[in-house]
């Protein structure tokens, strides 16, 4: 009896060490994440590692200058969730943003805490909600271009990913802040066009 006992415990611990080492297996160990070799055409899924973190769809609202917006599907299928804390391009300096009601009217704002995508789970970027927001273009992105981004996530990994731009009037939004689209400044934020 003795014996079962001190069997049933070691097994218990084996166990939970091999669920520890799938967790941190499957989650990547904080270590960076690479992209593939070659970006992903305009309908692919630009993805990160099948086993982890990708973005499907990805794409870019074409624009000549000012402000413009980054959408797709974000898929985190690890088995923890992640959180989006920062994006970057060489084009433009980015912040993540959302589209909220504030006083009976929608309003883009930055999103504060980062963008958090379940274990499992997706989150939609598009036009309308949550987006990455190339606040100040350094060159016209023209319809066709292909633009590689990195995000951060909250445990300082980071991973790449390419977007096709694509000329989109949808629901007729401007993310030009002189457009007349309310927009909610982040503390210290300016929203007035550059000179």
């Amino acid at each position: 009896m003795r014996r079962s006992a001190s069997s049933g415990v070691r097994r218990r611990a084996a166990t939970f060490a091999a669920t520890v080492l799938a967790v941190l297996a499957a989650t990547g160990c904080g270590q960076t994440v690479d992209t593939p070799a070659d970006p992903p055409g305009p309908a692919s899924s630009a993805s990160t590692d099948s086993a982890t973190f990708m973005v499907r769809d990805p794409w870019v609202k074409a624009a000549d200058k000012g402000m413009t917006a980054a959408f797709g599907t974000l898929v985190n299928n690890t088995g923890a969730d992640v959180t989006i804390t920062a994006v970057s391009t060489s084009v433009s300096p980015i912040e993540l943003h959302e589209m909220t009601m504030k006083d009976g009217s929608m309003v883009m704002r930055p999103k504060t805490g980062g963008i958090t995508v379940k274990a499992g789970g997706s989150h939609v970027l598009e036009p309308g909600g949550d987006h990455f927001m190339l606040m100040e273009l350094g060159r016209p992105v023209r319809a066709g271009d292909e633009l590689t981004f990195t995000l951060t996530f909250a445990d300082g990994r980071t991973s790449e990913f390419t977007a096709v731009a694509k000329p989109f009037t949808g629901a007729e939004e401007s993310y030009d802040p002189s457009s007349g689209m309310p927009m909610a400044p982040a503390p210290g934020m300016t929203m007035s066009p550059a000179p």
